[in-house]
């Protein structure tokens, strides 16, 4: 026997935090009966509907992207763009994944998959501490001392950005453009190029290159893999140990 919450959000329907909130709304019922008490325990093999529609429980499958440029982080997009559930391998097409996070339409690099409702939350949700590194590159070339300043946060929206690492790449005289990293634990919308952009340095390109500690190394753009079970262990004992 498992919490409700539990069961909904290994459907892939719903986080367990969403869940719960459709529990004291009571929309949720167990064999016909409605539940309103968190607490409640249900079997895989009762009948669960929400609003009157059944839920069925898919195997919890978790992958990797190597996301290109010009792709929507969506499961669909009513412009008719890629997304990056439209570019996925047939034989993970209908299987409920979501893309964990974020990334812009115009950045490419790590972005994860998944069907897992309670995976996605602990790793993007306001209380994860997962690193993410990303390779930037620069109109003009930042000072190290403006990008070590950047490190106890930059203020955007009025909103003081959490610390950070930033490190030097590499430069383009000829270009008057840079290469840097930055690594944040946290993942506003837009927020490394809001930040560059706060500190007068807007971003021409942007490419993530590490979730935790996966990375999209031997993937091609677009391509997929299965996360491993070791590193999906990583990523859960990596956010608790950096909370």
């Amino acid at each position: 026997m498992e919490r409700i919450q539990k069961i909904i959000a290994r459907s892939g329907l719903y986080s367990r935090r969403k869940a719960e909130e459709l529990i004291k709304e009571g929309r949720i019922q167990v064999n016909g009966e409605t539940v309103t008490e968190l607490g409640t325990k249900a079997s895989y093999d009762d009948i669960i509907t929400i609003d009157g529609k059944q839920i069925f429980i898919r195997e919890s499958i978790y992958l990797v992207m190597n996301k290109p440029r010009g792709v929507i982080s969506s499961v669909s997009d009513d412009k008719g763009r890629k997304t990056v559930i439209s570019i996925l391998p047939q034989e993970y097409q209908n299987l409920g994944l979501y893309p964990v996070g974020r990334l812009d339409y115009d950045t490419k690099g790590v972005l994860l998959l998944t069907n897992d409702g309670d995976f996605m939350n602990e790793m993007v949700g306001p209380n994860s501490n997962i690193e993410k590194e990303y390779l930037v590159r620069l109109d003009g070339i930042i000072t190290k001392n403006e990008l070590r300043d950047m490190q106890a946060g930059v203020v955007i929206d009025g909103y003081k950005t959490r610390r950070c690492k930033t490190y030097f790449v590499s430069m383009d005289r000829k270009n008057k453009s840079c290469l840097v990293g930055i690594i944040l634990k946290e993942g506003k919308n837009q927020q490394v190029k809001r930040m560059f952009d706060a500190v007068g340095y807007p971003v021409k390109r942007l490419t993530r290159i590490r979730f935790g500690e996966i990375t999209t190394e031997g993937l091609p753009e677009g391509g997929v893999r299965l996360i491993k079970p070791h590193e999906l262990k990583r990523l859960y004992v990596l956010n608790k140990s950096q909370n």
